[in-house]
């Protein structure tokens, strides 16, 4: 991965190659960013640079043979540890190594990809993948090798978030006192959820959502848009180059989202007083209930930014809308005066709780059930 295959964030190139350029390299790095924004491709260029002895913003000039397994993503001392669960093929005791080459392929075919990408990528999509106690065991064997090729040997964990306390507690020591000339890039989406042990080690590097500008540009050289075409999506994709490219296959979720959320509000609001209507509200409990866990929350989060957006409107912000119902019937301001500053608050906080209880094993049709009953009631609520 090239520095100039990567999409902005100019400023964080810069940065980290004048680090490596200066002999300054911290052994333990953290890239936040929102999904679509390139850590994980930068982290990978970044890796590629160090090892590679590259020079340059183009990230070449080094040793060819090392560029050429970085290409294929075969370096023998660049290590990854990403989130894993047991599947068809993966029985018991997952660790990242079983899916090297689903891997591979998912960073050849999207390397902008997210967390929901990958469960599909390797059919798990039901279930809740962790970086548990087996791959650190993998990690800390893995790293107390020497260098291959006598260099850097390079970790890079995606979606941090998902190490769990056993894990954390295996790897802290080794974060903070890694063998000589070895580095950690950890990768998150959201810093909160990191074990404070694990990011109190870390030096943090924040990725800002790519401007719609770079997006539009990017779509127009590699899918041959119109600038027209082009702008509408970018703006559409609010900073994630990794939707902009759902939305040119029409490949996104959140059409079948956009389906679920508006069948839940009209029902929701037919609830009030009328029994017929709650049945409605159990059997949409029902049918979110047996998709998986990952896709219930990444619904849910959907759920909470579609209300934001209204709220927007109803504020008359439009130019901080992104969101373009794909629903003939539904129209967006029109449900906006539905949502204002005497609902909304409560509206984030019981969609945010029920993430976090669907997270936690929670039986998802109760938690779903109850969210609906909630949403009667507040979506009833009268403005200020």
């Amino acid at each position: 991965m090239l520095f100039s295959e990567i999409l902005g964030q100019e400023h964080i190139k810069a940065h980290l190659i004048q680090s490596v350029n200066n002999g300054r390299v911290p052994h333990a790095q953290l890239f936040v960013g929102p999904e679509g924004s390139g850590t994980l491709p930068m982290a990978i260029a970044y890796a590629q640079y160090l090892l590679c002895q590259n020079t340059g913003n183009d990230n070449t000039g080094g040793n060819e043979a090392c560029n050429l397994k970085f290409k294929n993503l075969t370096h023998p001392d660049l290590h990854f540890a990403f989130p894993v669960a047991t599947n068809g093929i993966v029985k018991k005791h997952p660790v990242s190594n079983n899916f090297l080459t689903d891997w591979r392929e998912l960073l050849n075919e999207q390397p902008y990809g997210n967390l929901f990408d990958w469960y599909k990528k390797i059919d798990i999509e039901k279930k809740q993948g962790q970086i548990g106690v087996d791959e650190a065991q993998e990690i800390v064997k893995s790293l107390s090798l020497k260098s291959y090729e006598g260099g850097y040997k390079v970790m890079i964990i995606w979606m941090a978030e998902k190490i769990n306390t056993q894990a954390a507690n295996k790897l802290l020591k080794l974060i903070e006192e890694p063998p000589n000339k070895t580095v950690f890039i950890l990768i998150a989406e959201d810093e909160e959820q990191i074990i404070n042990t694990i990011l109190s080690r870390c030096q943090i590097l924040h990725f800002p959502p790519l401007a719609e500008e770079i997006i539009k540009q990017s779509l127009i050289k590699k899918y041959s848009l119109t600038e027209d075409i082009a702008g509408k999506i970018a703006h559409e994709a609010n900073g994630n180059y990794n939707k902009a490219c759902d939305l040119v296959y029409h490949d996104t979720e959140d059409t079948q989202f956009e389906e679920w959320f508006v069948f839940w509000i009209r029902s929701a609001f037919k609830a009030k007083g009328n029994k017929s209507a709650i049945h409605d509200l159990i059997s949409w409990s029902e049918d979110i209930a047996k998709t998986g866990r990952e896709t219930q929350k990444q619904y849910l989060q959907f759920c909470i930014n579609f209300f934001r957006q209204a709220l927007l409107i109803n504020y008359n912000a439009q130019d901080l809308v992104y969101i373009e119902t794909k629903i003939d019937d539904f129209k967006l301001e029109k449900f906006a005066p539905f949502v204002h500053g005497n609902n909304i608050l409560d509206i984030s906080e019981e969609l945010q709780d029920a993430i976090y209880h669907i997270e936690r094993n929670g039986n998802s049709k109760i938690i779903l059930t109850d969210l609906s009953i909630k949403l009667t009631r507040l979506l009833h609520k009268k403005a200020s």
